[in-house]
């Protein structure tokens, strides 16, 4: 699958990042946030989880119930 990841600062240099389809928008309960483009077209093999190096867990899970992947903050 090919995703399109966006991130936003946090705090002391950490950053969210969230995960949608390549070529989809991002979904209009997550729009409010200032996202910025970070990786286009991100090649992740269909069976991967988690997208470690974006700290984002149960990816098919997240895509599959939101349409999109956010980095849990919690695990940061």
């Amino acid at each position: 699958m090919r995703l399109d990841i966006y991130r936003r600062p946090e705090h002391d240099g950490i950053f969210s990042y969230l995960a949608v389809p390549e070529g989809k928008p991002i979904p209009q309960e997550a729009i409010n946030t200032d996202w910025e483009p970070a990786a286009k077209a991100l090649e992740v093999d269909d069976g991967a989880d988690a997208l470690p190096d974006f700290h984002i867990e149960q990816l098919p899970q997240q895509i599959g119930s939101k349409g999109y992947a956010i980095t849990g903050l919690k695990d940061m």
